[in-house]
């Protein structure tokens, strides 16, 4: 199974954002956050739940098993 996440699609159909906005948004790095959008890198558990509290979503909403 791989971990596979739904970051673009809130990105784009919830905020309209630009990677980089949103990266500002969720208080972490551009490159940080285009791994996490490309599925090249997880957050730890702490990164994951605090950005799944920013966006108002569970965790799993966002990140999931595949």
């Amino acid at each position: 199974m791989e971990i596979k996440n739904r970051l673009r699609d809130i990105r784009m159909r919830e905020y309209a954002l630009e990677p980089k906005e949103f990266a500002e948004m969720l208080g972490v790095n551009t490159r940080t956050y285009y791994s996490w959008e490309l599925g090249k890198a997880i957050p730890s558990m702490k990164e994951g739940l605090r950005v799944s509290n920013k966006l108002n979503k569970k965790l799993e909403d966002i990140w999931y098993l595949e």
